[in-house]
């Protein structure tokens, strides 16, 4: 594993948010994230969104094939267009990265994401592997289809918030409505595809667990 420096330890606050819409939980990504002090404790927010597209920094509008009655969203986070809907296992990582290392390096922060992922996934028996160029967490055995995203915003003082998606038990049909992630005619699946029947909210707890063991905290309060 790639050496991120010295962790410094720190309780982190988990909120479990529910089903709410992704625009409510952007707006209150960036205000906590404008309004945090150095006080602040680093939260991870368990949620679902109803059906929306959204939109990253990169991303192009042309990758949208047909939204339909669905929402768009344009974003701040890196990345291309990805979907959301209920049965998918969101995280949102509001981390004071420059306080809890030493060093800052974001890509082997997303490194630790990914681990913790696949630390998930290998718990049900299920394989997963990493692409270069290509953040996420995809399914050599089912024509390599992706099951994991990955999208984070940093601003200049090391604060980062969106985190990662993993499709547990969802309508994946409207990725067929847009080139994912940028890539025309990237395969998506979800664990329910692959044998997995488990709820989001378990599966979103095991990865918190994941996340603690790959990045190195203990989480402070779980709350509502």
């Amino acid at each position: 594993m790639p050496s991120m420096g010295t962790l410094i330890p720190g309780g982190v606050i988990v909120r479990q948010l529910g089903n709410i819409p992704y625009q409510s939980a952007y707006d209150r990504m960036r205000q906590f994230t404008q309004t945090r002090t150095v006080q602040t404790l680093d939260e991870i927010w368990l949620v679902e969104h109803p059906p929306v597209f959204t939109l990253g920094r990169a991303a192009g509008r042309n990758h949208i094939l047909d939204a339909g009655q669905i929402p768009i969203v344009e974003t701040d986070r890196g990345g291309e267009v990805t979907y959301h809907g209920p049965g998918q296992a969101v995280l949102y990582l509001m981390f004071d990265l420059h306080r809890r290392f030493k060093r800052l390096w974001i890509h082997d922060f997303v490194f630790r994401l990914e681990a913790a992922v696949l630390q998930v996934l290998a718990q049900h028996q299920l394989q997963g592997e990493r692409r270069a160029g290509a953040p996420g967490i995809y399914m050599p055995v089912h024509q390599g289809a992706k099951i994991a995203a990955l999208g984070l915003k940093v601003n200049h003082r090391g604060h980062s918030y969106h985190g990662l998606a993993l499709n547990v038990d969802m309508d994946i049909a409207p990725f067929s409505q847009i080139d994912p992630c940028g890539y025309p005619g990237l395969a998506v699946t979800d664990m329910k595809t692959l044998g997995v029947s488990c709820q989001v909210t378990d599966i979103q707890l095991e990865l918190v667990k994941a996340l603690a063991a790959n990045i190195g905290f203990t989480v402070k309060e779980a709350l509502p």
